[in-house]
């Protein structure tokens, strides 16, 4: 590709009135509208002076303009240029949508995090996130169980002002933010509950409330009776945290430390339990049916938290996974023979039952946890690219708003095609929202004329189209 012509014979001027650039906000919006949105916000918040009135629509604007791609107040100024005025009534200026911020108590960002359950199950009504309704199929690759991750990550922080902020368990100057998702087979995952944190806090503090809510609002998402399996790594393991997953009617899978009583347990595993796994450089032998492989995974009963009062111990099962410890081979390959095989042991605590989950598919579904650092990674790509204010509890509060604006535009993603069910919020930004159109009106009604060719047009318009005019299954 080269320019068609020189930079010299080129001219430039913003003056056309009816442009605007991210005509893909007009079908998001309308669906945040039907979810309820604003009437949600106007309904829980009290957020106290004119600062706190309107709640709802500067709810919706600083939900628009992350849609669209701000990550900072300033840029909220992106919903206020030229045809915007004629799509959208009541966009607030940057300053205003950053007093209102400014004006919330840690109360306020509970309000909003009442807001953003609420607003998530009306989502799902309508677009189907989750899979919800898709058949018999569902949940089939997982065992019956719908996957709830709870993991925290540090969001990098550069000013002196940042009220809360400090050097975390990765030594990055930050505050932490503690996230719970839920995913099933067939569908990605979504953010069912969040908290900002003090950036030096352990990762513990606040898992015990923060589970309870997700667990509780992923029951109102899928139901009383399906199966939830909470998965957890070793930093979560702790009485709270637990009992909060168990108290909501949800099975755990924790990573252990390898304290003495786990140590104990592993000892007393026979060698003929062992079963090899598909793991890294396995190869599969169809002659025997087996997998050759380094790696091997066996179980064993155990009493989680044994040493605390009767009420608090939890049974269940230790399943571990052990491979040949590296600097053995290395010392192996020195001439420096061991005498016995030596292993890295890997445990985990869970209470899934074995009928659904055995030790092969427990392991194999714990080591999926990971997959809630790719939610981390695409909120750090997208509006909490920057914590934009010097206040915590503002923060706090763009945290839950960032975490609304994912999920509305994962639901988006799920109406438009298939192909953007999985979709980051930077693809589904780049297909789908940020679309330059023109604003034209004929018989009073509104025309935009998109761009010929547009190569995701007919994501676009199926967008568009259902949000207009769904159909009654959506609606319902």
């Amino acid at each position: 590709m080269r320019l068609s012509h020189t930079l010299g014979r080129t001219s430039i001027g913003f003056d056309d009135p009816n442009l605007v650039s991210s005509a893909g906000l007009r079908p998001v919006l309308a669906l945040a509208d039907r979810a309820g949105l604003r009437n949600l916000a106007d309904g829980h918040l009290t957020v106290p002076s004119d600062k706190g009135a309107n709640a709802g629509l500067k709810v919706a604007s600083l939900v628009a303009g992350m849609v669209a791609g701000a990550d900072s107040i300033d840029d909220m100024a992106l919903l206020r240029h030229a045809g915007m005025g004629r799509l959208f009534a009541k966009a607030y200026a940057p300053s205003t949508l950053g007093s209102f911020l400014r004006s919330f108590t840690f109360g306020h960002v509970r309000q909003l995090d009442a807001v953003a359950s609420r607003f998530l199950i009306a989502l799902a009504g309508l677009s189907r996130l989750l899979g919800i309704g898709t058949g018999p199929s569902a949940g089939a690759e997982d065992g019956g169980y719908a996957l709830l991750d709870v993991d925290d990550t540090i969001i990098e922080v550069h000013g002196y002002a940042k009220q809360g902020a400090g050097f975390g368990y990765c030594g990055v100057r930050g505050l932490n933010a503690l996230l719970a998702t839920v995913a099933t087979a067939t569908s990605a995952p979504v953010i069912v509950a969040q908290r900002l944190r003090k950036g030096a806090v352990g990762s513990p503090r606040g898992a015990k409330r923060l589970v309870g809510d997700a667990v509780r609002t992923a029951r109102r998402l899928l139901g009383a009776t399906r199966l939830v399996l909470v998965r957890m790594d070793s930093a979560f393991y702790g009485r709270g945290a637990v009992h909060a997953a168990l108290k909501g009617g949800a099975a755990v899978s924790v990573t252990v430390r390898m304290d003495k009583a786990v140590k104990r347990a592993i000892a007393a595993i026979g060698e003929d339990a062992w079963t090899t796994i598909e793991y890294t450089d396995a190869i599969y032998d169809e002659a025997s049916g087996k997998w050759i492989s380094r790696a091997e995974v066996a179980e064993i009963g155990f009493t989680a938290f044994a040493s605390a009062k009767k009420s608090e111990q939890v049974p269940g099962r230790l399943v571990v996974r052990r491979i040949p410890d590296f600097n053995a081979e290395k010392n192996k390959a020195t001439g420096q023979d061991t005498l016995f095989d030596v292993w890295r042991f890997h445990a985990f605590f869970t209470t899934a039952d074995p009928a659904v989950l055995d030790t092969v598919a427990a392991d194999k579904t714990h080591r999926q946890h990971a997959v809630i650092e790719q939610v981390h990674a695409d909120l750090k790509n997208s509006a909490l690219a920057h914590l934009p204010s010097g206040a915590f509890t503002a923060n706090a509060a763009w945290l839950v708003l960032a975490v609304i604006t994912f999920n509305l535009t994962r639901a988006a993603g799920t109406l438009a095609t298939p192909d953007l069910a999985r979709a980051t919020t930077a693809t589904l930004r780049r297909k789908l929202i940020n679309v330059p159109a023109r604003v034209a009106t004929s018989a009073r009604r509104t025309r935009l004329h998109l761009p010929r060719t547009w190569p995701w047009q007919t994501a676009w318009t199926a967008l568009f189209d259902r949000i207009s005019d769904p159909p009654r299954l959506l609606a319902t």
